[in-house]
């Protein structure tokens, strides 16, 4: 039974990298319609597309089909805000199609508030100053995104639950903790100066709805690990909405890749071709 919001944000998709959970994120948008939908930064890896290791795959493809259907069937606006790694888009943003917008940040008032809703990389110095080191950074998380890929592969023909490394391991490692917590309270310190009730963003993927000295936060998280989404109802009420569960991730690693992993070539090319000019 489908579900219907007023709005949803989402965050950190990667399409066109091996840990994007696409299929996952189509399935969620099937069984929740939206009179908003906010894709909130990184939703293509334009990153790992410059690289070998980044592959545009048929579900990646899907989950752009599935927006326009969205727009055509539900009369869905769309806003599409660029992040870090779908940087490419600085050439022709802002934009606006029909429905669909695509641009820096967007102010977002609802329920008598005023949000300001940015994917938050502006606020990250080593993104910003040090775009080099990012990707080094970035070459790393991929790293570990295959090796813990591989670990719950093992996990679950054992009968294992699903174990998130890279959570653990930002849980655990003080600098990690300590670089979150001064990202939440500078993108809350920026939202106070904007004059807004509010901030909503992506970047960390770490999912959170929380009060920051008067300032409402949110993080919309990810579609990699934290496979998380933020919505509205129509009283202006948010929810972090977790979509799987350990038995549905236990099954993803379970089994082997299908026809969605294929590559599309078409849509490949495209791609590569608007990135490789940014």
């Amino acid at each position: 039974m489908k579900k219907h919001h007023k709005t949803i944000i989402i965050s950190d998709v990667h399409l066109g990298t091996s840990g994007s959970k696409a299929k996952q994120l189509v399935r969620f948008l099937k069984q929740n319609t939206c009179e908003n939908l906010i894709l909130n930064g990184d939703i293509i890896d334009g990153w790992q597309l410059q690289r070998s290791s980044g592959k545009w795959k048929r579900k990646h493809t899907r989950f752009f089909k599935l927006i326009l259907k969205m727009v055509d069937k539900y009369k869905t606006k769309v806003i599409y805000l660029r992040g870090n790694h779908d940087d490419f888009l600085d050439q022709i943003l802002p934009i606006r199609i029909g429905k669909i917008s695509i641009m820096r940040d967007y102010i977002y008032e609802s329920a008598g508030k005023r949000f300001y809703i940015t994917h938050g990389d502006i606020f990250d110095s080593i993104t910003t100053k040090l775009k080099f080191i990012a990707k080094l950074g970035d070459i790393g998380y991929t790293f570990l995104l295959w090796l813990n890929k591989c670990y719950n592969q093992y996990r679950a023909k054992r009968g294992l639950p699903y174990y998130s490394l890279s959570q653990k391991i930002k849980a655990k490692v003080k600098s990690a903790v300590s670089y979150i917590d001064d990202f939440e309270k500078e993108l809350a310190n920026f939202a106070r100066v904007k004059e807004c009730d509010g901030i909503i963003c992506g970047h960390i993927h770490q999912p959170a709805i929380k009060e920051i000295d008067g300032i409402i936060y949110m993080n919309s998280g990810d579609w990699v690990e934290s496979l998380t989404a933020l919505t509205e109802d129509f009283k202006g009420n948010w929810e972090l909405v977790h979509y799987i569960k350990d038995i549905d991730m236990h099954a993803e690693y379970a089994k082997e890749e299908d026809k969605d992993d294929e590559l599309d070539e078409l849509t490949d090319f495209d791609i590569q071709d608007l990135i490789s000019q940014s």
